[in-house]
Formats: structure tokens, sequence, C-alpha cells
């Protein structure tokens, strides 16, 4: 797990303590004009308390990281994680919107304003606080099917359909051996009937601990041509402090050594020709491959070696900055399928429509792109990473159904 400095914590700690002063400032002068004294005294300490404690366990928790076990350790740092989110983020947007009414309070007259500026300044705080608080306990785990359905001239006639289903992006850790959870997820892509699964990385946060229990969850998934695999950035344990090399190496063969245990082919620059009726398509995986500051492991050309000769080509690959730099227009790779991206575990989505804000960050962040009868699909990831809990990105089951124009 990546570390921080305690100069980058106590900054972080004075951030949230001038927030907590501002929000404090703007809901004091609410208060004084709506009720009692007592209930004010009630609200300041139990406002002061949570800031205090929140401040006092990030703090504490930096300062005993040493003594504390990765699991543990992982545990605690996600909690923290979701409660400064929770906290944070409502207060941000209520400083900021009761500062704009207070600013703009000449919109109203003097009898309404003294009503209507803390009614709404309160909502602007409460709102999206619930809005988290859901995102936290509700939506993280309301999985999604989403079915897409595309035609292929280069798909032989004898596949048609074919029915692939995706996953990507598990990041087991962050379940914290929630196996109930995962197990509806299985059963849920078998009764898909799929003729393929395929996964496209992360399949922890940072360590082959994480994986512990998990494979009597994922070894009853079934597909009959096949279940497939690629490793994603964090799967390498790049982000972790090791001791020795032999340390992350050791970590590393665990990982690898977890597909094999629940049946998936784990496709490390490597390809497999999947035969039906004598006839053929490839299923292409390759390593890790990212814009800096991700590493790049992947080596297509390597990977396309033995898919040669095969006319339909399915590409595994955890990043999607990949196809633009390698795939598109550069191969006859028909349909790439990809993640990483999460959607930002934040955003919307109604009909074709979405928005995200890792648009800025990623071209190609979520759901189907195509350029030239080239497709891309990015998967929203089915776990989570830092923020436990996702805002209108519910975490995704991708089922695809190709047919052949043959």
């Amino acid at each position: 797990m990546r570390r921080f400095s305690l100069f980058t914590i106590v900054l972080l700690c004075l951030a949230i303590l001038v927030v907590d002063l501002l929000a404090f400032y703007w809901l004091k002068s609410i208060t004084d004009v709506t009720i009692s004294d007592t209930f004010k005294k009630l609200i300041n300490i139990l406002f002061f308390t949570f800031t205090i404690g929140l401040v006092g366990a990030i703090l504490t928790l930096k300062i005993r990281l040493e003594n504390i076990s990765e699991k543990r350790r992982h545990l605690l740092i996600s909690s923290l994680y979701g409660l400064t989110v929770s906290s944070f983020i409502p207060k941000i947007i209520f400083i900021i919107c009761i500062s704009l009414l207070y600013y703009f309070n000449y919109v109203f007259s003097d009898s309404q304003s003294k009503w209507i500026v803390p009614l709404v300044g309160l909502f602007s705080g409460f709102f999206p606080f619930f809005i988290i608080l859901f995102a936290i306990f509700k939506t993280v785990y309301h999985f999604k099917i989403e079915k897409v359905k595309l035609e292929f001239q280069s798909l032989p006639k004898s596949f048609d359909p074919l029915r692939i289903v995706q996953i990507s992006d598990i990041h087991i850790g962050s379940f914290n051996y929630k196996y109930d959870i995962l197990r509806k997820v299985v059963r849920t892509i078998n009764s898909l009937e799929p003729d393929i699964i395929v996964f496209t990385g992360d399949i922890v946060n940072n360590y082959a601990w994480e994986l512990d229990g998990w494979a009597r969850i994922f070894k009853p998934l079934r597909a009959p041509l096949g279940k497939y695999a690629v490793l994603g950035n964090h799967d390498y344990g790049d982000y972790s402090e090791w001791d020795s090399a032999p340390l992350k190496k050791e970590n590393f063969k665990g990982i690898v050594a977890f597909f094999k245990a629940i049946d998936f082919t784990l496709l490390r620059n490597d390809a497999r020709i999947v035969e039906e009726n004598n006839k053929k398509i490839a299923i292409i995986g390759v390593e890790n491959w990212g814009k800096p500051p991700f590493k790049q492991y992947g080596d297509l050309s390597k990977a396309l070696g033995p898919a040669a000769q095969i006319s339909f080509k399915i590409l595994l690959t955890h990043d999607p900055t990949h196809w633009r730099e390698e795939v598109l227009d550069k191969t006859d790779i028909a349909l790439s399928l990809s993640g990483h991206t999460h959607g930002a575990q934040a955003g919307f989505n109604y009909r074709s429509k979405s928005w995200s804000p890792i648009k800025y960050k990623y071209e190609h962040w979520a759901g189907l792109y195509t350029i030239n009868d080239q497709y891309l699909y990015v998967n929203r990831g089915l776990g989570w990473l830092g923020f436990p809990g996702r805002v209108g990105m519910r975490p995704e089951i991708s089922c695809f159904d190709l047919y052949s124009k043959v």
C-alpha cells in the first residue's frame, strides 16, 4: 500500500481543520437564527467531536502505521477514507453554496432571506452527505448488467451468436472477505450462460493475501469455450513497499497462481485459439500497458504471434489508452476489452448520455467506442479503490452478444 509522508498527512489534517472551521462559521450563522441555545450547544459539541476524532484517528494511524498488520491497516485506511470523503466534500459544497447565497441575498427581501438562505444552505450540505452515504452503503454493491450487441464481418458463422461476459477491477481486498456479495455475482454471471468469460485486470489492490478464501467463490464460474484473464496495474505489487525483491516476486507468484486455481487462463503477452466446428477465433491478452506513470509491461506484437492467421481477434488489455496507442488502425483486432478507469466511481449515466470527471484524464473511460469498424469497450469495474462507494457509476458486469455478418 502506498505510504504518505508525515508532512503530507499533517497537510491533510490542516485542510480538514480549515474546511471545518469555515463550515462551522457558516453553520453558526444559520443556527443563530433558527434554533434554541441548548440545541446549538449540542450541535457545536457534536461538530467538533467528529472533527477532532477524525484528525486524531488519521494522525494516530500514521504514527502507529508500522506496528499495524497490513490487513488491519488496509481496513482502517479504507474506513478513514470513507469518513473523510463523506465529511469533506459535503462541507466544501456547503461552504461554496452558503457563501454565494449570502453574497447574492439581495435577490430576497429581508424577511425571506432570514429563512430561505439558511434552509437552502443546510440542504446544500446535507444532500451530498446523504448521497455519499447511499454510495457507500448501497450503490457500491448494486451491480448492473450492461448488455451490448455487435456484428462483425470477420466473425465465423459457426460462432453466431457468441456470448462473452466481462468483469474487471475487482480489487478483492476492498470486499474485506464479504464472500456472499461476490457469490451472488458469480451466480448472476452463470445465469447469463456465457460461452466465454474474461477478466481484464486488477484482481487485487496490492497483495496476494487479499485472495485468501476466494478461490472457492470464483471457481464455479462456467464458460464452455474458456475463461481468460489479464493483469492490471495493481496486480504487480508496484504500489507497495517491499523489504526485498524476493518478497515482491513471491507476492506476484501468489496472484498468478490464483488464476490457475480458479481455472482461468492468464494471458501474459500471449493468445489462445478457440475453435468451433473447425472455425477459429483468437483471444489475445497483454500485460498491463499504460501511459506513464503506469508501466508498460505489455508486448502486443508478441501476443499477436500465435493469432497472426486468425481473422477474428479479441484483445484483453487492462488500460484503455492502449487501444489508441497500439491497437487502433495498427492491427486488425476487431474488439478490445478494457477496464482500469472505474468510471471514477462517480458520474451519471442516462440512456446514451454519460459523464464523469475521469473523462478529462481518459479519452475512452466507460462503455462502447468504435472507430473504423474497430471496437473498444471499457468496463466500469466490479469493485472499488480508495473511496468505498460509487455515485451514479454502478459496478458492472458486461455481457456481449456477438453476431456474424457473413
